[in-house]
């Protein structure tokens, strides 16, 4: 099993962070992986995506030119990677920001108001864990439990940050069936 992901979106959204933390929890639980992170010059505001690459065998590249999954954080990522996107494959968008209709019928969308769930919780810029969350429960790649503890692991240094980060996650994994 090989399964590439692209997480993607606005520098400041976290995008880099929800392929990291996604990383770290694969490598806790054994899987192989590869962690490849792009990013414009501008960084915050600009444009930035990364691929996360999970096997049970070594990676030979990890380049996604036809990812199983793509996670939008905005319109532009939805734009640049809705047709690169395997067919059969995952879409899932922060619908908060993202108000296009997708032209693909090969692929499935899940439209998650992101923004809106994070706001509701009182922390804007959770809204990447909430997409995470969602993420970790269609992939069914790693346990929504390693997760939580590599969260809890990046985190340490500022703790006050961790509960909400989980519960945002956890918003984001119940927020869908399988």
């Amino acid at each position: 099993m090989l399964i590439k992901t692209v997480f993607a979106g606005f520098g400041g959204q976290g995008v880099l962070s929800m392929g990291l933390n996604l990383a770290q929890a694969a490598m806790t639980e054994g899987k192989n992986v590869t962690y490849l992170p792009s990013y414009g010059a501008e960084v915050r505001g600009g444009t930035a995506n990364c691929t996360v690459a999970i096997s049970d065998e070594e990676i030979a590249s990890p380049v996604a030119s036809a990812p199983e999954f793509v996670v939008a954080m905005n319109k532009p990522s939805v734009m640049r990677f809705q047709n690169q996107i395997q067919s059969g494959g995952v879409l899932i968008i922060n619908s908060t920001l993202v108000d296009a209709e997708i032209s693909r019928g090969d692929v499935d969308v899940v439209k998650v108001p992101a923004g809106e769930i994070a706001d509701k919780m009182g922390s804007p810029k959770s809204a990447n864990m909430v997409m995470l969350g969602t993420f970790i429960k269609k992939s069914n790649l790693v346990s929504i439990s390693t997760v939580v503890e590599e969260l809890k692991n990046t985190l340490k240094k500022k703790e006050k940050l961790i509960a909400i980060n989980e519960k945002a996650l956890m918003a984001g994994y119940n927020l869908v069936n399988g």
